[in-house]
């Protein structure tokens, strides 16, 4: 799994980690600190961190797998545009209760990207 995913993974799940879960996750996902980085800020071996991020990031994986939230959001999200497009593709119809029924569906829309 690569960082933008990792990172998507924590903006939904961070909560539920630890301090020192959620620190250490920070210093590498967010500041890009190496492994021997981040052992020298928090006074630990190399090695604890590495067990501390690979946990983490087993945490995150299994809390999505038995969650979901993330790929429920990018689905609904995905829905969500073709919504617009379909809807955009109607608001230059010639009749003009179809334009501003489409009119209405695009703000309903966009409500939800909010």
């Amino acid at each position: 799994m690569d960082a933008l995913e990792m990172s998507l993974l924590y903006d939904y799940y961070g909560g539920m980690l630890t301090d020192k879960q959620r620190q250490c996750f920070d210093l590498r996902y967010n500041q890009d600190l190496s492994l021997g980085e981040i052992a020298q800020t928090l006074g630990v071996s190399r090695q604890a961190v590495c067990d501390n991020l690979t946990r983490t990031e087993a945490l995150l994986r299994k809390l999505e797998e038995n969650i979901g939230c993330v790929g429920r959001d990018l689905k609904n999200r995905k829905t969500l545009q073709s919504i617009l497009n379909a809807a955009k593709r109607l608001e230059d119809y010639p009749d003009e209760m179809v334009s501003r029924l489409a009119e209405q569906i695009i703000a309903a829309a966009q409500g939800f990207e909010e």
